[in-house]
């Protein structure tokens, strides 16, 4: 475990984020799970509270800049300045923030990063066309470098045209190591209800080899996990809460038992 509590310093502000209900009045919240969910309606202000975790922590991103330079958070920077960490002492080995509408951003500029330089490399085979080798070759040097640092750093199968999901969970299977702290928000977007367990097997796995998770979620397949805790941010303030309670899982049982009926019932 990394972080073991975060204090956030009181304060009086009568605006947001202050004044969402499930943040509003919130002086400490302790982590004491490998595994925290953060659940809760559209708007209840899970990620709102991750994103503030991530500018107070300076985590580095995946698809934009890192949270406590992101254009896009600018409006928290006053909160997260507020929090205070209780750490272990330890540091980990690898961590970042991901955002799943960030990693669609991501995936097509690296995509098309290699078009530009796949184009380049065909542009320079055309002009040096009955030339030296030699001379093809030291003119093609600088982008085929280009290409294979980016293959290196994000790996060719991301490169090439898989799904979202399985670009989205190659991306995982590629980043998550033991050790590790991640900040994940809504992860479950791409991915099938498949590829959500086996990104459910992955966050174990990599949890028992030392690794922590805070991950807000609207997935009943994620927060199943028997190691995590659960926060929910339907009430006022956020409270933890089990498994069993949570609203969505209710709903999802209700519906399995008997969809015909329910929704017979939704549309009258």
């Amino acid at each position: 475990m990394f972080l073991n509590s975060v204090s956030i310093k009181a304060n009086d502000e009568d605006r947001w984020p202050w004044t969402i209900p499930a943040l509003k009045g919130v002086d400490r919240i302790d982590i004491d799970c490998p595994v925290t969910f953060f659940v809760g309606e559209n708007g209840s202000g899970k990620s709102t509270l991750l994103e503030s975790l991530a500018i107070a922590y300076k985590m580095p991103s995946i698809g934009r800049a890192d949270a406590h330079m992101d254009d896009s958070l600018t409006d928290l920077r006053e909160y997260a300045a507020n929090f205070k960490f209780s750490r272990s002492g330890s540091v980990p080995v690898s961590k970042f923030f991901l955002r799943s509408e960030d990693f669609f951003s991501f995936l097509r500029r690296i995509r098309m990063q290699q078009q530009d330089m796949n184009a380049e490399l065909e542009r320079i085979d055309i002009e040096y066309e009955g030339r030296s080798d030699f001379a093809r070759l030291q003119a093609r040097t600088a982008f085929l470098s280009s290409l294979s640092e980016l293959k290196r750093s994000y790996g060719e199968d991301l490169l090439h045209e898989a799904s979202h999901g399985e670009s989205f969970l190659r991306l995982f299977e590629r980043r998550i190591v033991p050790k590790g702290l991640y900040f994940l928000d809504e992860p479950e977007t791409p991915l099938s209800p498949v590829r959500q367990m086996a990104l459910l097997k992955m966050i174990s796995d990599s949890a028992k080899e030392g690794s922590q998770f805070i991950i807000a979620t609207h997935s009943p397949i994620l927060t199943a996990l028997p190691e995590a805790c659960i926060m929910s941010f339907d009430t006022s303030p956020m409270s933890r809460t089990s498994y069993e309670e949570l609203e969505s899982v209710q709903l999802l049982m209700d519906f399995a038992r008997a969809p015909q009926r329910f929704i017979r019932h939704l549309l009258d």
